[in-house]
C-alpha cells in the first residue's frame, strides 16, 4: 500500500495555558504515531485572529503536523478525538501531493 503524506491543521482555544497546549500536541503528536502515522513536523503557528466567531471566540491559536501513513486509521483517530475534545475550535485535514 502506498504511503500518504498528510497536513492536519488545528485550532486551540485562546485561553487554554501554556501546559495544557503543550500537554494536548504532544497527545495528538502521539495518537499520530500509535495510530501508524510518522511524524514529519509538529509546529504551533501562534495566535491568530479570525475572519469570523467561532464558538463566541474571536481569535485562536493555530497548531499544524504534517505526517504520512500507510492508511486513514491515524486521521481518522485525529479526527474523532478532536471534534470532542472541548479545547480545539476547529481541525482540517488536506492530503498532500507527494
Amino acid at each position: 500500500m502506498a504511503t500518504t503524506k498528510y497536513e492536519v491543521t488545528y485550532i486551540i482555544k485562546p485561553d487554554v495555558d501554556e501546559d495544557n497546549k503543550k500537554a494536548l500536541v504532544e497527545n495528538y503528536d502521539k495518537v499520530i504515531a500509535d495510530n501508524g502515522g510518522t511524524m514529519v513536523e509538529s509546529k504551533d503557528w501562534g495566535k491568530r485572529r479570525f475572519a469570523y466567531e467561532i464558538d463566541k471566540y474571536r481569535e485562536g491559536t493555530y497548531h499544524i503536523m504534517t505526517f504520512t501513513a500507510d492508511n486513514a486509521d491515524a486521521v481518522n483517530e485525529f479526527s474523532r478525538l478532536s471534534k470532542i475534545d472541548n479545547m480545539v475550535l476547529r481541525s482540517m485535514t488536506v492530503k498532500l501531493d507527494k
